[in-house]
């Protein structure tokens, strides 16, 4: 007999809501907290508000799609490991 699995603490929407909402309060107070730091870019773009959260979100979107094309190249048939 299969014993019940055990609930982690994710498994519960709420808890689950309580993370998105955190990130999104920690990304905001960084945001604001931005213009108080100074930085000292190779570049002069670097030094504009909010380059490297833009920039890292641009990329990370990037990435995905990059992933998606290459699965399509990559991609095997279900049936792959099983034919002689």
């Amino acid at each position: 007999m299969k014993e019940a699995e055990k609930t982690r603490w994710l498994d519960d929407s709420r808890n689950v809501t309580k993370v998105y909402w955190s990130v999104w309060i920690v990304c905001g107070l960084l945001l604001l907290v931005e213009p108080l730091v100074h930085k000292h870019g190779e570049f002069a773009f670097e030094e504009w508000f909010g380059f490297h959260g833009f920039f890292g979100f641009i990329a990370c979107v990037l990435l995905v799609l990059a992933a998606k094309a290459l699965r399509l190249w990559l991609k095997r048939p279900e049936d792959y490991y099983d034919r002689p």
